[in-house]
């Protein structure tokens, strides 16, 4: 049985091309919708965007036929723009003012009550990102759901950069000797390009050893680097989730990578020190150069006093705080004295980094799971020859009004590019700010 399927204006919002991935069902847009659309076209961030992107595509479907009648989609299914069923008198004992979430509920719950009357009435489901919309539905008796297409993962699916293999006692003393092991003599399994293996013995074998996949998947090889013995800038990893990113980051052959993790794991302090360290000591880059997007993404920042230097502080603070830590800094103004002598390091917000090139630079993008998967494409395009290019986050963090775990952009490349053989991700997962800070981020959910 076919359905119809009332779409809310932030999934719109969120996949301007959703009226195309509900099959052969009839979709309805209720002309608040267009109201709501209406009024976010003229802004210059990623729902801007999205909103008149929207504009044009209703707009091309109204050239095959009349949008308040029905007019069919290649997929099968139909779309229409709903000028009646507006009616509050059904609601207006339960929600007394007419907002706009509430206009969007009455026309789905008379759409349903009128299919309830015919003979062949078909489910009428309303689709919206917004949690008390559907809870709403709910409590009047409506049927609604998530808009998940836009998911890149299932939950709990999200790709870590690791597993754990088990091996005969033989095998692993091979790999201790020779260094490397072929991917085909570990059964049952398949990799990735740069996935992590940790290696253990099997039958109560407690030897166990860390190996990298190369980019052609048929060997495992050990990391490149001594960790264990090594400090980068006054730091060394502490868990071997931070041996696996200190090892992607240091490697000049892959030019991408991603970390996850949550807050107190390291993620910050890592990628600045294996920037540093790449280019102030090695000179593999001419700039290091630091951006987190400000929240929300794109909206001018001419509301705080000062040049632009005093309006970024406030948002790149922990940048700030993670640099004076590596350089050990102690009276007030310290640092920025550093940086004005060092000139090879730049703290840059994201609003400022469309629209250029940047060459021969390691670049950190920090709190990447805010952005969109439009604007990290914009990002990732950005980057020039002899770059290295590392974006970072906390999925669980979303500060996004439109974006969750499963949906954002860091996730997005992620899942994009795990196999890619110039690519490398780790999924950060133990503490290591402090115990309490662990504490608190094990307890408090």
């Amino acid at each position: 049985m076919s359905k119809i399927y009332v779409l809310d204006t932030n999934v719109l919002l969120q996949d301007p091309f959703s009226i195309f991935s509900f099959e052969d069902n009839e979709v309805i847009i209720p002309a608040v919708v267009l109201e709501e659309v209406d009024s976010k076209k003229r802004y210059m961030d990623e729902i801007g965007r999205n909103a008149r992107q929207v504009s044009r595509l209703i707009d091309g479907l109204r050239e095959t036929g009349k949008l308040h009648e029905k007019i069919p989609l290649e997929n099968g299914g139909a779309i229409r723009i709903e000028l009646n069923h507006r009616s509050f008198q059904q609601l207006q004992d339960i929600f007394v003012e007419k907002t706009n979430d509430n206009r969007i509920l009455a026309v789905a719950k008379n759409l349903s009550l009128e299919e309830q009357t015919r003979e062949n009435g078909r489910p009428v489901i309303l689709v919206s990102k917004d949690a008390l919309v559907r809870v709403k539905a709910d409590a009047i008796g409506l049927q609604a759901e998530d808009f998940l297409s836009d998911r890149v993962v299932e939950i709990d699916d999200i790709y870590a950069g690791f597993t754990e293999v088990f091996l005969e006692k033989e095998l692993l003393d091979s790999f201790y000797e020779k260094g490397e092991l072929r991917t085909k003599e570990i059964s049952g399994q398949s990799f990735y390009p740069n996935q992590f293996l940790i290696i253990k013995g099997l039958n109560g074998n407690s030897t166990s050893a860390l190996g990298m996949v190369d980019k052609s998947r048929e060997m495992v090889k050990k990391l490149i680097f001594d960790h264990e013995n090594r400090q980068i800038w006054g730091i060394r990893a502490r868990n071997v989730q931070q041996i696996m990113a200190l090892e992607l980051l240091l490697r000049q052959d892959i030019p991408l990578i991603t970390l996850t993790g949550r807050a107190g794991t390291g993620k910050t302090l890592l990628a600045l020190a294996s920037g540093l360290l790449q280019t102030e000591d090695m000179g593999y880059y001419k700039k290091l150069l630091v951006a987190r997007p400000i929240v929300p993404v794109g909206k001018d920042l001419g509301f705080l006093p000062g040049e632009k230097e005093e309006k970024l502080r406030p948002w790149m603070q922990p940048i700030f705080d993670n640099l004076e830590f590596l350089f050990n800094t102690k009276k007030p103004g310290e640092l920025d004295a550093i940086l004005a002598g060092m000139g090879s390091i730049e703290v840059e917000a994201l609003t400022y980094i469309r629209g250029r090139s940047i060459p021969d630079q390691f670049i950190i993008i920090d709190e990447a799971q805010n952005l969109t998967k439009h604007e990290v494409k914009t990002i990732l395009t950005r980057v020039g020859e002899r770059s290295k290019i590392v974006l970072m986050g906390d999925p669980d963090q979303i500060d996004h009004p439109y974006l969750d775990a499963y949906n954002n952009g860091l996730t997005y490349i992620v899942e994009k590019f795990k196999d890619q053989a110039i690519a490398g991700h780790i999924k950060l997962i133990k503490g290591e700010r402090s115990p309490l800070a662990q504490l608190a981020a094990d307890l408090l959910k």
